[in-house]
């Protein structure tokens, strides 16, 4: 049976949706950064997406191939997740979703290495011949955070994000967003078949101890 991380790290993956303080540790990631409202027809975010599957899979069904990857296993590709900020705001306005910047990401194996990852893209570069090259290997080292499960419209997302903040509070800790730790949110449902009110999403912010 193929190996799925959101099954494996449910404290990661599948929390409730009460907010909880935990330690996050340092991840590997395919990335592509960009900017812009995501909600656009043929937005950078939307073709970010693209552009991470595409790798992703090359990944994936490399064993098909005859590159081995030492260390593979199979597994079921991690769920696809963003880094969100805007230059200049305290937290995420959502009323002004053209000023967002972003980093799209996938979650990598432990035994995807740099150079793995530049055979994935020199792969799918050649056999879809497309532009890869804003597709970059990110290590991620979160560190403490809050974290909650949000249900519902990304547009309600700010009633879960100011339970966390009194949570961390309460803990003795605030949150410590900054231009190294980012608002993540991990998509668990895919808005094209899933109806808004019943969407999942991880909502994860950094914290630090007061």
């Amino acid at each position: 049976m193929a190996f799925d991380y959101k099954k494996e790290y449910k404290e990661f993956y599948m929390p409730k949706n009460k907010p909880i303080i935990i330690e996050i540790p340092k991840m590997n990631y395919i990335a592509v950064r960009g900017k812009g409202n995501p909600n656009e027809e043929n937005s950078e975010y939307k073709q970010s997406i693209g552009l991470l599957y595409a790798v992703a899979f090359t990944i994936k069904m490399s064993y098909k191939t005859s590159h081995k990857i030492e260390g593979y296993f199979q597994y079921v590709v991690p769920p696809l997740e963003g880094l969100w900020w805007q230059i200049g705001v305290d937290g995420l306005d959502y009323n002004k979703k053209e000023n967002m910047e972003f980093i799209s990401m996938i979650r990598l194996p432990d035994f995807v290495t740099k150079k793995e990852f530049d055979w994935a893209i020199n792969e799918i570069t050649n056999k879809k011949k497309q532009d890869f090259s804003k597709v970059e290997y990110l290590t991620y080292d979160e560190g403490l955070c809050v974290q909650c499960m949000h249900i519902g419209s990304y547009d309600n997302e700010p009633i879960t994000i100011d339970m966390m903040k009194r949570y961390a509070e309460e803990n003795a800790c605030k949150i410590d967003i900054n231009n190294n730790r980012f608002h993540h949110e991990i998509y668990l449902s895919d808005p094209r078949k899933c109806a808004e009110n019943r969407l999942k999403t991880v909502i994860r912010h950094p914290i630090k101890n007061i």
